[in-house]
């Protein structure tokens, strides 16, 4: 491991050796460029612009547009970029992922690449994980981007299509991850093109591209309307569950997060319900609320993974701690919680339409990213999105100290030892910055603080809106902040006064997170540019990681010392098996996130075609000839149906190909089924059959007049969209079963592939049977003076 190590470190080493020699030509033109008056600076623009137009690529503009910038930077903002973030700004250039220590000026780095291919006029979406961040760079970033003539838009939350169409018209948008992916989808259901707000998508720069593009990568951003469906037996289910005992009823397995009926429980319910077997295909609805309830109850924990507010189950985010307002558990799961809670319960959603982040940002031509923490998820990273990690080195050398971590018997140990932390370090002045895991856990310590009479501020899910402020004045003297582990991430915490000679900012961790990431991004909060600080975690044998994975051996030899709760045990064996454990559980959510994007991808083709039909019918004011296409097919179709090739012309079925042709493309009496006996050569029948749909077709174009190519319009959109939206459902509940193919020695992935490119070939062939229908059947008024948009 050592010599991988070795090699690994050289060349990261090696790349940012090579690339200070691009940073060395920058420097050199820094005298010439800070010459300038700041209208020739402004006018560099212009240039560059000229010079991309004359066959000049970006690389070769780039050492002459980073100096401007920060050139432009020094009088705008009064920021001069340093050489690492010069380095940090190629990488991202490059499309990839710059690895930065917090605290090094990520937000200024990201200034660089943007200009530079704002240049092309293309747009550049600089993504955040929140609508404070995006705001705030929007403005104070912008400031630069505006004084050398680039245009600067913000998208975020609660804009109308107007202003979002301005907002992606600028050269560099800043908004937020939820924001950009849900303007593809609703681009992608809108009835007309200047509905649209997005341009293609060019080149994204991701802030925490860690927490954006794997935290948040499993959770598929969906557009949901409401389906009937009762709430009645959430509630029957929720009394139920309520009513069952322990392990003679029901098992738990934390681990693969299930809870499953025992088969005493599962007799209960089917006296309960009033059924004979729960297991029968009829009963499967009740199966499936029984199973959501048992999750709501027993794996769904309050003020961990959601909170109740003004009446309404709010999830929190595992990873930031933060309120994920408009989002819901799937499948059922949030109107359980909503029973379980006693709040009213909402109506089922039905999808309308549905991507996950990894596939949406997997889009775009161009991708980067920066954060503090990548390096441990490099392999993720290459493998999903094609994007390496470069370590950047800091400005300042990192002064931190990260202690040993501490173990202690049990929670309440644990706890007792880290409020005598803060109370020893508090007394002398030094601030402390606590992180938690949940916010149950951050108001339990911030009651034993009150206990003893120290102040303190608690940052989470509950109160973020002041999240900002909270942080950055958590460096200042005597400070003492809990913060769940969101902890303000992309907010500086400045050291005040005096703090520095105290020994900077003290990090407790109260708990190892699954990922070693989260950890270091923790610890990333102190010693920032060269400033002193140290961090330690204080643990217990039964935090979630420890009791899940192995824990055991180090409870005996704690039983063996016949350690008190009070005692910790400080050894590098303890700290070696939590970072064993944490690998452990890197690799299997990576393996899941893998799985997932699998399935995903087979949904991602499916969508990128009917997005792209979808697209095409917009951009076109006659879809005669698709329309006209359609009626060919359908025309093939019924002949195949009803006539097949194989079969001789007295077994031919043309009673039955009269009747279909009647319901879907040809007026009653047009033609009789003597006149379809006469043809008895298949395709003289065929061409038959077809011109006399092509007649029809040309009777209705007459009927309808100018309304004819609108009306052709508006039924293609409205069929395509509807039958999308129930192919995603129908999809949604394929994959929820189809693991259960395994029993029979098959594939799931191979079978949902194979089922899935059946289901969608049946869905385009119901969007042409419905199309034509309407198109030739619907009867419609249209009114003497018509508006040319209906």
């Amino acid at each position: 491991m050592g010599l991988l190590k070795k090699l690994v470190g050289d060349s990261n080493e090696r790349e940012i050796k090579r690339l200070y020699k691009v940073v060395d030509v920058i420097n050199g033109l820094e005298p010439s460029v800070a010459a300038l008056s700041d209208e020739q600076l402004a006018a560099k623009t212009v240039e560059f612009k000229g010079r991309l137009a004359n066959g000049e690529s970006l690389d070769d503009l780039l050492p002459e547009a980073f100096a401007v910038v920060r050139e432009a930077g020094k009088r705008v903002l009064g920021k001069r970029h340093y050489d690492v973030q010069l380095l940090g700004g190629i990488v991202l250039h490059q499309g990839r992922i710059a690895e930065m220590r917090t605290g090094e000026g990520k937000t200024l780095v990201a200034t660089l690449p943007s200009y530079l291919n704002g240049l092309t006029g293309n747009g550049v979406h600089i993504v955040t994980v929140n609508d404070y961040l995006a705001r705030r760079d929007a403005e104070e970033m912008g400031q630069v981007h505006r004084f050398l003539g680039l245009t600067v838009g913000l998208n975020i939350h609660g804009m109308d299509s107007v202003e979002k169409q301005q907002a992606y018209a600028c050269d560099i948008t800043y908004g937020t991850n939820n924001e950009f992916g849900f303007d593809y989808l609703r681009d992608n259901m809108t009835m007309s093109l200047d509905q649209m707000v997005q341009r293609p998508l060019h080149f994204a720069i991701v802030d925490e591209v860690d927490s954006i593009l794997i935290d948040e990568a499993r959770t598929p951003l969906i557009i949901s309307g409401q389906a009937e469906k009762s709430a009645e037996l959430y509630v029957r289910a929720n009394i139920f569950v309520s009513s069952l005992r322990g392990e003679s009823d029901y098992t738990i397995d934390e681990k693969a997060r299930s809870v499953v009926l025992t088969e005493k429980g599962a007799h209960k319910a089917e006296r309960f319900f009033g059924i004979q077997n729960l297991f029968d295909p009829e009963n499967v609805t009740i199966h499936h609320h029984i199973t959501q309830a048992l999750k709501a109850h027993h794996l769904m924990k309050r003020d961990k993974d959601y909170v109740v507010k003004d009446g309404e189950v709010i999830i929190v985010d595992e990873f930031t701690g933060r309120m994920m307002q408009g989002r819901r558990y799937s499948e059922g799961l949030h109107q359980a919680i909503e029973a379980k809670e006693g709040v009213k319960i909402q109506h089922e959603s039905k999808t309308l339409a549905t991507i996950t982040l990894q596939n949406y940002f997997r889009m775009y031509k161009k991708l980067s990213g920066m954060t503090g923490t990548a390096k441990t998820e490099e392999e993720e990273f290459r493998s999903i999105y094609g994007m390496d990690v470069v370590v950047i080195p800091t400005n300042r050398p990192n002064q931190r100290i990260d202690m040993q971590d501490v173990v202690y018997k049990n929670v309440r140990g644990k706890f007792n030892a880290v409020v005598e932390e803060i109370v020893q370090r508090h007394a002398k002045g030094q601030p402390v910055l606590v992180g938690t895991t949940s916010i149950e856990k951050s108001e339990y310590l911030s009651d034993l603080l009150k206990k003893r009479g120290i102040p303190h501020q608690v940052l989470n899910a509950k109160h973020h809106e002041k999240e900002a402020q909270i942080v950055a004045l958590a460096g200042q003297r005597g400070a003492v902040t809990i913060a769940t582990n969101m902890a303000g991430r992309g907010t500086d915490i400045i050291l005040g006064e005096g703090v520095a000679e105290l020994g900077g900012l003290h990090i407790i961790g109260t708990e190892r997170h699954e990922s070693r990431r989260i950890d270091n991004q923790l610890r990333g909060r102190s010693g920032r540019q060269g400033d002193p600080g140290s961090s330690q975690f204080f643990l217990s044998l039964e935090d979630d990681l420890m009791r899940l994975f192995g824990s055991e051996n180090i409870m005996g030899v704690m039983e063996k010392l016949g350690l008190e709760e009070d005692q910790p045990i400080e050894a590098r064996m303890v700290t070696r098996a939590i970072e064993s454990a944490q690998k452990k559980v890197e690799g299997n959510n990576f393996d899941i996130r893998k799985h997932v994007l699998k399935y995903d991808d087979v949904m991602n083709q499916q969508r990128e075609v009917m997005y792209k039909q979808r697209r095409e019918i917009l951009e076109r004011d006659d879809l005669s000839e698709t329309v006209k296409g359609m009626v060919e097919d359908l025309v093939k179709y019924t002949l195949d149906t009803y006539c097949p090739e194989e079969a001789v012309p007295e077994d031919w079925d043309l009673k039955g190909l009269l009747e279909y042709a009647q319901h879907h493309y040809l007026s009653p009496g047009k033609t009789r089924i003597e006149e379809l006996e006469r043809r008895a050569d298949r395709e003289e029948l065929l061409e038959y059959v077809l011109e006399l749909a092509m007649q029809e077709y040309a009777e209705r174009e007459q009927q309808l007049g100018a309304f004819m190519r609108e009306f052709e319009k508006i039924v293609l959109l409205r069929t395509v969209d509807s039958k999308w939206m129930d192919h995603i459902d129908a999809m949604d509940q394929l994959r929820q079963g189809i693991h259960l193919r395994a029993y029979g020695q098959r594939d799931p992935l191979v079978e949902y592939k194979f089922e899935g490119y059946q289901m969608f070939d049946a869905m385009i062939h119901s969007i042409r049977e419905e199309v034509v229908l309407y198109v030739f059947k619907a009867n419609i008024q249209v009114a003497e003076h018509a508006p040319q948009n209906a």
